[in-house]
């Protein structure tokens, strides 16, 4: 996508330095553009955990650069195996949701735990994550095809009146590594010319929706309007959304899937209003080994500062300005669990879905 008229994708290897790896700060986004360099297995803890990088597909990648990080390490011997392993321990502490982070650690400690050789083992572990990174542009880029029939169909209803979309926190290319898997569809729809509008839920308490995903779709060109988080369900009400799309850090065997806190809300008030609710993700973002989500999945729990405090520019520089009394407690859960019978269907890289187990199994046979 691009910024500025200039294309980025979220994380790269850096031109003159392969022991480098780039990506953006989000944390400072829209406000401050700033490329931040990658260097040791510690920043890609602090990268992850802090949130400078996130979104389950770019958390993922960021996660197999940190084991590239780690083979780059003069230790040798089962100490350096040891050390790897610990990287890839404490990569995982970092956010426990994102099913991708998970998958991605443990495909490049496969490919490269037969190799005793430092330099043939970087070698592979750099290979794989920009291989990963490509597979993500890829998937993206077959979920907005996907997904594009959906808007097309709706379109053609309203006799081309604009289709309005909402969509909750930020699920778009800053969320992977470019396309994004909520608005790929919307992307690729705006680039036909089919018009749209998206319905922006600001995303409390980081405001995912506000800062990043009204960026993106603004640098892209896309009519949007951000909207309190509490808004959706009287638009719903009111006839002025015609479907939901949301992306997901872990989907279970069953078709539940947890994203961002608040997105349950979004779909109890989209089946009482009989407006659509879909779901886009990449096969990377599906726990086979979970049969009930609700149950089973692990929902981070995040530092009460994020709610007891809110974040933005002063005019020269972002601030925390305290929301409500210094003494009261906040608690602050990271994702919620939409159960699958609120979800209309998934879409997916291999296509679309209803949202159950019978239904993932039919794109993915060889899970069975």
């Amino acid at each position: 996508m691009k910024i500025q008229g200039k294309h980025y994708r979220t994380i790269w290897v850096k031109e003159d330095d392969p022991t480098t790896i780039q990506t953006l700060d989000q944390r400072l986004l829209p406000f401050h553009f700033e490329i931040v360099d990658l260097k040791k297995p510690i920043d890609y803890e602090v990268a992850i955990s802090d949130m400078i990088v996130r979104g389950a597909p770019l958390i993922g990648v960021a996660g197999a650069f940190g084991i590239y990080s780690a083979t780059l390490s003069p230790i040798k011997g089962r100490e350096r195996e040891k050390y790897i392993l610990e990287v890839a321990a404490s990569l995982k502490k970092t956010r426990p949701t994102a099913i991708d982070l998970f998958h991605s650690v443990d495909k490049i400690l496969r490919s490269i735990q037969e190799i005793r050789n430092p330099f043939n083992q970087a070698e592979k572990a750099l290979e794989l994550a920009k291989s990963m990174a490509e597979e993500s542009i890829k998937g993206c880029k077959r979920i907005g095809e996907n997904g594009l029939d959906i808007i097309r169909r709706v379109s053609r209803q309203k006799k081309n009146q604009p289709v309005n979309i909402l969509t909750h926190c930020n699920a778009g290319w800053l969320a992977c590594i470019d396309y994004g898997t909520a608005t790929a569809p919307i992307y690729r729809a705006h680039d036909e010319g089919i018009p749209v509008h998206v319905w922006v839920d600001e995303t409390r308490p980081r405001n995912q929706g506000s800062r990043l995903t009204a960026y993106e779709l603004g640098e892209h060109g896309v009519p949007h309007t951000v909207i309190a988080d509490n808004t959706g369900g009287h638009l719903m009400q009111h006839g002025l959304v015609d479907m939901v799309i949301v992306g997901t850090d872990r989907t279970s065997r069953n078709g539940d899937v947890a994203n961002k806190i608040g997105t349950y809300l979004k779909a109890l008030a989209a089946k009482d209003n009989n407006v659509p609710f879909y779901v886009a993700l990449p096969s990377s973002s599906i726990d086979w080994s979970i049969h009930n989500g609700i149950k089973e999945i692990p929902i981070e729990t995040r530092s009460d500062h994020e709610v007891k405090y809110i974040q933005g520019w002063n005019g020269t520089k972002l601030d925390d300005i305290l929301l409500m009394p210094y003494t009261s407690k906040a608690l602050n859960f990271g994702f919620d669990v939409t159960p699958g019978h609120l979800v209309t269907a998934l879409i997916t890289e291999k296509g679309i879905c209803p949202a159950s187990e019978e239904g993932l199994l039919e794109l993915f046979p060889d899970q069975r």
